[in-house]
């Protein structure tokens, strides 16, 4: 089969694993910093009702069930438990000696704007031309034919945040994709999901603009987040939002009206963005690795009247874990990464474990990695084994939470998926046994219940358009024949 025949096969072939008929996205809500002119087209596959039956389920609330079945249909799930009856043209699925999973989640993903292969022609994830590029949007660097997509959903993962990368002390939205083989980013775009704001303190920041008119000091990118967002309340008041309760405005928050100005005006894509994290509509994960940098980054949010969804690498985010608890804020870390710069000196392979530990904690396993997405249950694994040497037992029940419902948690799409849950997206992974072990795979994978990758069924393990004809390539060039 020729190069041009093998795209369209994979054309052909997205377009039935996800590309589909247009669905509009869901009202995000009448906020008008969160019109979508690029609305999802994400439409989920049509499967039959499919029954997992006799497994180990890890339903992602904390619980384990042992000898239970998944129902799945319409796109959803029906039920879990024991001795579940089989529908009417359901498919079988057996899944003694099997355990059984939520999709994994991953909050932390450069995939499609950092695709591979690593070229700089590819290099599409930091807009570093200004220390503040609110204004993009991840999404319209997303390159839907990355290779890494069918690799991380090999790996379990069925939803993941794509972001851009951290150059920036506001790099831009990020956007939620199911992970589904499309032609287009729309086509795996999570349908009402909301976006999210990569911000980043820091090394990054200082180093990428310090040569460029700044900032290059730490105190330069605090005062660089309070121009962008003082800038930012004042576009929200003359567009229709109020920036935070009286009681709690500083000094320049006035209900005084700007004097000679007109509210609204022309659109600036910068402060409708900032706006809409003020107002809520738009969710903030910020790159930040040292405790004193996120404790600065959580008084900037009160003074200004936003929430931080996230800190996301945070190294040192043991040492105040209790804050992030008591304020609803998730870290989203590494296993173990620690020591390859300054600001990630003092990282414990504890981290995780001691995140994890005070009431109302929201511990997150993320990648930041093209190879890491693909074993984020080892990831999982490695925090659980340190933790064990610490005198710290978690179980599996627990720990699959750091995968799934916590990262959905952050993301805002808890109420759609991360747990299997009657009702939410039928996401699900169905392991060859315990997910937290080196010897796990992930043998049949699922989004809104249709089976989107097979282990065991080459029809079902899809190639992106990028990867087809790549061996027919290399065998002309040895000299091979067709």
């Amino acid at each position: 089969m020729h190069r041009p025949q093998l795209a369209a096969l994979a054309a052909a072939l997205a377009f039935s694993l996800g590309g589909g008929a247009v669905h509009a996205t869901p009202d995000k809500g009448a906020s008008p910093f969160t019109n979508d002119p690029y609305p999802s087209t994400y439409q989920r596959i049509a499967a039959p009702p499919v029954l997992i039956d006799n497994a180990t389920v890890l339903t992602g609330t904390g619980a384990r069930l042992d000898n239970a079945d998944v129902l799945m249909a319409d796109g959803r799930i029906v039920a879990v438990g024991p001795s579940l009856e089989l529908p009417a043209g359901a498919t079988r699925v057996d899944g003694s000696g099997k355990w059984v999973t939520p999709g994994i989640i991953d909050v932390h993903s450069h995939l499609g704007v950092y695709p591979s292969p690593g070229a700089r022609a590819h290099s599409d994830g930091n807009e570093a031309t200004a220390p503040v590029t609110a204004n993009v949007w991840a999404e319209h660097s997303v390159w839907p034919q990355d290779p890494g997509f069918n690799a991380a959903r090999a790996g379990g993962v069925t939803s993941l945040q794509i972001l851009p990368g951290s150059a920036n002390l506001v790099g831009g939205r990020g956007v939620t994709l199911k992970n589904v083989p499309a032609v287009s980013y729309q086509a795996m775009k999570f349908p009402g999901a909301p976006w999210g704001l990569k911000m980043a303190c820091g090394e990054n920041p200082k180093r990428v603009y310090g040569e460029k008119g700044g900032p290059s000091t730490r105190m330069g990118n605090v005062a660089g987040y309070r121009a962008a967002f003082i800038d930012a309340t004042e576009y929200l008041k003359k567009n229709g939002g109020d920036t935070k309760p009286a009681e709690k405005r500083s000094w320049w928050q006035s209900d005084e009206p700007d004097s000679g100005q007109d509210s609204g005006g022309k659109r600036d894509l910068k402060l409708e963005t900032l706006a809409g994290a003020i107002n809520g509509d738009i969710l903030v994960h910020i790159h930040c690795y040292r405790a004193d940098e996120m404790a600065t980054m959580l008084d900037l949010a009160d003074e200004f009247g936003f929430k931080v969804a996230a800190f996301h690498h945070a190294v040192e985010a043991y040492k105040l874990a209790d804050r992030l608890a008591a304020e609803g804020v998730c870290g989203a870390l590494w296993a173990d990464w620690w020591g390859f710069k300054m600001e990630a000196f003092d990282g414990i392979q504890e981290n995780i474990a001691l995140v994890d530990r005070p009431a109302g904690s929201c511990a997150i396993v993320h990648s930041d990695s093209e190879e890491g997405i693909q074993r984020l249950n080892q990831e999982a694994t490695k925090v659980m084994a340190h933790a064990k040497l610490a005198g710290i037992e978690i179980t599996p029940e627990h720990a699959i939470q750091w995968l799934t419902a916590n990262p959905a948690k952050s993301m805002g799409i808890l109420d759609q998926t991360g747990t299997l849950e009657a009702g939410k997206m039928a996401d699900v992974v169905v392991w060859n046994g315990t997910p937290f072990s080196v010897y796990a795979q992930a043998e049949q994978v699922y989004v809104d219940g249709a089976r989107v990758y097979d282990r065991d069924d080459p029809s079902r393990q899809p190639e992106s358009d990028f990867m087809l004809g790549q061996s027919t390539g290399d065998a002309i060039q040895a000299g091979g024949v067709l």
